[in-house]
């Protein structure tokens, strides 16, 4: 059980560090919210300390138009 509990502690810190990157990018104050924005920060999240060697994730999305 050792092996697992280390494992989640691991995670969590990579994924700590991620939304550190996040916040040194100013992600989480911009004013515009879409999907690319939301998907850019969880991206860095999940990238986790790679932001610091380099990774830059970013996402682009567009969504439909609803009907009129």
């Amino acid at each position: 059980m050792r092996g697992t509990s280390t494992v989640g502690v691991l995670v969590v810190i990579w994924l700590l560090i991620g939304a550190i990157a996040a916040g040194q990018r100013g992600y989480y104050t911009s004013d515009e919210k879409n999907c690319a924005e939301a998907g850019t920060i969880l991206l860095t999240i999940g990238a986790g300390p790679l932001n610091y060697i380099g990774a830059n994730p970013k996402v682009s999305c567009k969504l439909p138009e609803p009907s009129r």
